[in-house]
């Protein structure tokens, strides 16, 4: 039988405050959510028409992350028909000055940024994949642990084009 404790589960990311928190409000729709409900409150669909080509299952998620982690208040009125409002909450509010700054640092670098991607692919690298080495010779490090698992040895590295 499991032995209770006082201790909260571990959350995603809970190692590193950083971590934790640029997984939750670093997406496309925490940023949209939470600059629609800059305004005030909003109903779930007012936000859909603001937000646009968001699904409602991605607001729902989106919406229910950020009240989970304090950036949102959901407000539900016991009326026929039922009636929900979404507000941010103080700390939510908090997060909009950061927010318009890398907003703005984006805006003003996206020409660059596009111009750099276009570049790198038209010398012929391909693009950052997630797992890729970011060490150099951390590829190497890896493949001689499994040495033993070739035949005729470790495979040569891939070759630039």
């Amino acid at each position: 039988m499991p032995k209770e404790t006082d201790e909260p589960k571990q959350q995603p990311g809970a190692g590193c405050p950083i971590r934790g928190v640029l997984d939750r409000i670093g997406d496309q729709w925490s940023l949209l959510t939470l600059e629609a409900l800059e305004g005030g409150k909003k109903r779930f669909n007012e936000l859909m028409r603001e937000i646009g080509d968001i699904s409602k299952q991605m607001l729902s998620k989106t919406l229910k992350h950020l009240e989970q982690d304090g950036f949102v208040r959901r407000t539900v009125y016991l009326e026929v028909p039922p009636r929900v409002e979404y507000e941010l909450t103080e700390l939510g509010r908090s997060f909009l000055i950061p927010m318009k700054t890398l907003i703005g640092w984006a805006e003003q670098n996206h020409a660059a940024i596009t111009i750099a991607r276009q570049r790198h692919e038209d010398l012929g690298r391909s693009p950052i994949r997630p797992g890729a080495p970011c060490r150099p010779f951390e590829r190497e490090e890896r493949i001689a642990g499994l040495a033993g698992h070739f035949p005729r040895g470790i495979p040569p590295a891939p070759r630039s084009r």
